[in-house]
């Protein structure tokens, strides 16, 4: 019997991602149980690590500027969804990335605690780009995010997660892969335009988008999104939004292997071959032949000025 090199004959590494889409209401008590019993069934389905959408706690109320809407930030020690998956992230031995409204001082942020698969909460990371526009009035809320981008060394793997919006810039994605991450999450908080403007339907085109982080780092993207019409609570302004859901899973060439309805709840699961993932990365040689001294523009807002 021929024996192959050691280093040419590594040992898979498997893990199972999974995507929650549910709608959002009122009331958080009952957004948080049904979260649970839809992260119960995924793991029943054999998944390790569970995205449940953007924001779940409550409708979208970055629908509408009423600073009344500031009054359901919380600190992260104190923040209800993030204190309940922990415990239910230690039961199941899950990693759970909690997405949640969080208020630090005198700042807000739109922000997700990654919860390990013992309960145990790894760190935060607060979303960058802050969107604004009809129906996404998200900088009368957040700030900034501060963080940088992050990965974390979960239980099963090297996960990077971006937040909504993040996900329309291709550095969030190239970002965490420089910083390893084998797995890219993002829970999602998107729909058609509400009026006046006319209907605008972005939703293949937010697929495309993240499908092109997945294929040109090579990556697994692993993306979750709410679903239902939701109305400001403003009656005169008449706002109102429908969530096309549509979550989906996108293996390291950018194809949809997994894809929920446009209404519905869903858990989508999929497994990937994490040394599998690697190798393809090596193969293509992406990382290799970027040239980081031809992309000074990249860090300048006008392609010029920059550091």
């Amino acid at each position: 019997m021929t024996m192959r090199p050691e280093h040419l004959a590594r040992p898979p590494r498997p893990v199972t991602v999974a995507a929650i889409q549910m709608s959002c209401g009122w009331d958080a008590a009952r957004n948080i149980a049904h979260g649970e019993a839809l992260v119960r069934e995924a793991a029943g389905r054999g998944a390790q690590i569970i995205l449940l959408p953007e924001l779940f706690e409550t409708p979208y109320f970055c629908i509408e500027q009423d600073s009344r809407h500031l009054n359901l930030a919380t600190e992260l020690a104190e923040n209800r969804a993030v204190r309940h998956f922990a415990a239910v992230a230690r039961e199941l031995g899950v990693v759970l990335p909690i997405s949640f409204f969080e208020r630090a001082g005198r700042a807000y942020f739109n922000t997700i605690a990654i919860l390990d698969a013992d309960g145990a909460r790894l760190g935060i990371y607060r979303k960058s780009h802050i969107p604004n526009g009809p129906g996404y009035q998200e900088k009368s809320y957040f700030a900034p995010g501060d963080t940088g981008f992050r990965v974390w060394n979960t239980r099963f793997a090297r996960i990077g997660v971006g937040i909504c919006w993040d996900q329309w810039f291709p550095e969030t994605a190239r970002v965490m892969a420089l910083m390893g991450a084998e797995l890219f999450f993002f829970p999602t908080a998107i729909g058609t335009e509400p009026p006046p403007a006319p209907p605008v339907n972005s939703r293949e085109h937010w697929q495309r988008t993240q499908q092109g982080h997945a294929a040109a780092n090579l990556t697994p993207l692993v993306a979750a999104n709410r679903y239902g019409l939701e109305r400001s609570l403003q009656d005169p302004l008449n706002l109102h939004i429908r969530f096309y859901g549509s979550s989906f899973i996108a293996d390291g060439m950018g194809a949809k292997v997994e894809e929920a309805k446009e209404e519905g709840d869903a858990v989508l699961v999929r497994t990937f071959d994490l040394e599998a993932a690697a190798q393809l990365r090596d193969n293509w040689f992406v990382f290799r032949d970027r040239r980081p001294d031809l992309y000074g523009a990249i860090a300048s807002m006008d392609g010029v000025h920059g550091k």
